[in-house]
């Protein structure tokens, strides 16, 4: 491994706060080269209206929440632009609030369609996508084509899973989206790689902007810790939809060696069960996280946060921990918007070496692992725990790295896109 982690001592774990290591860094003094499409791309009158597709609040899953983050802060940086949304729902998600222009039934050709005469007829000036395989109806999400081929504006369009390797049906999907689009918008180096050299994508075509995160003040000892009864222990966390993609059961399977040094260490699993898995077994899966813990004796060492939070609180939630843990054992993954709020927040950051973590977490600003073994989790989170210095200096870097994706930042870099395609 990169660094000596066995030479670890036993140490108390003290929250030390210290300003001068978080100064301010204003967003207004960064440069927006490493988030604006690159040189050359042509820029044109201010565009007026803009028509957004993808899932949206109230939906609970990860491409809801991105689509509506970036609905607000583009509003923000843009007010002159009107933002239709045009939501995706499956038929078990709630009603859509006033700010859905349509709601598109995942599973109804007829809706997507409507949807394309809906935009047409609105005069919006471009159509940005965010794009998942499983959002949409159809073998590999085809039915999106049924709006796609329909609308009359340049398509922009954001892909969340970009695939080495697709299967035939993914192939098809991607070739023509590939071939519709106007931009291709990727958060990773890697994205841009493999639509370059797997799907034939022109490199003008494909625009790099990373995934937006919130700008907030650093904090040391989050109030939610007293609020909770945390006090002082050392905690562990990982968030998001709660499936076995997540690797947990590594997680779990990492704290008896953690435990024996540090018998308070609390790891939080904070996250609903995803509802797809909710629908097709219930919380078996949850369930069988749970015997493993029993099993192996740390059962009382975890606390399950079982719901989905808003933005707001799982901020608050990232805050208290002293190490974000992201053993996602998929390494092709190439986004992972907790993973990007826990930098920005300032975490200490302990990754498999998936996609995004690899890129994020470049120049040490966290613990990239070599792979996905227990083993090598708990090395790492116990060094961190052993020396506090250590753990500090990794808040430090990942603070000043989360500067670069504040949303405030990510948001221009977005209306630039926008109107030199407009």
């Amino acid at each position: 491994m990169a660094r000596a982690w066995h030479v670890m001592m036993r140490m108390d774990m003290k929250h030390d706060s210290d300003g001068r290591f978080f100064r301010d860094i204003s967003l207004d003094d960064l440069s927006p080269s490493s988030v604006s499409p690159p040189p050359g791309m042509k820029r044109s009158v201010p565009a007026s209206r803009l028509a957004l597709v993808g899932c949206f609040r109230p939906r609970q899953c990860g491409i809801a929440t991105f689509t509506a983050d970036t609905y607000d802060h583009l509003r923000a940086a843009r007010a002159d632009l009107a933002i239709d949304i045009y939501a995706m729902r499956s038929r078990t998600d709630p009603e859509m609030g006033s700010e859905v222009a349509l709601a598109i039934d995942e599973q109804a050709p007829t809706d997507y369609r409507a949807a394309a005469e809906a935009i047409n007829a609105s005069g919006a000036q471009l159509v940005w996508l965010q794009h998942e395989f499983g959002i949409f109806g159809g073998a590999a999400g085809e039915m999106i084509f049924e709006l796609v081929d329909r609308i009359a504006a340049p398509l922009i369009v954001t892909l969340h899973t970009i695939l080495a390797e697709p299967n035939a049906d993914q192939r098809r999907v991607m070739d023509r989206l590939v071939a519709r689009a106007s931009k291709l918008v990727v958060m990773s180096d890697y994205g841009r790689e493999t639509l370059r050299d797997v799907y034939g994508a022109s490199a003008d075509q494909i625009v790099h902007i990373e995934h937006g995160t919130p700008d907030r003040p650093f904090v040391d000892i989050a109030p939610l810790r007293e609020t909770l009864g945390i006090a002082d222990r050392p905690v562990i966390s990982t968030f998001g939809l709660i499936g076995p993609g997540k690797g947990l059961e590594a997680a779990i399977r990492s704290l008896p060696a953690i435990v024996a040094q540090y018998p308070d260490i609390l790891y939080r699993i904070v996250g609903a069960t995803h509802p797809n898995l909710v629908a097709s077994e219930g919380e078996a899966y949850r369930e069988s996280l749970e015997r493993l813990a029993e099993s192996l004796g740390v059962a009382d060492n975890i606390a399950w946060e079982n719901r989905f939070l808003d933005t707001e609180e799982l901020l608050g939630q990232i805050e208290l921990c002293d190490i974000y843990l992201a053993p996602y054992p998929n390494l092709q993954q190439i986004t992972s918007g907790t993973l990007a709020y826990a930098v920005a927040l300032g975490r200490a950051v302990v990754s498999t070496p998936f996609v995004h973590a690899r890129e994020l977490l470049a120049d040490d600003v966290g613990i990239l692992l070599p792979g996905t073994e227990s083993e090598a989790i708990a090395e790492a989170v116990l060094l961190l725990l052993a020396v506090p210095e250590e753990r500090r200096a990794f808040q430090r870097r990942a603070y000043a790295r989360g500067r670069r994706t504040a949303w405030k930042v990510i948001a221009r870099a977005c209306a630039t896109l926008v109107d030199s395609v407009a």
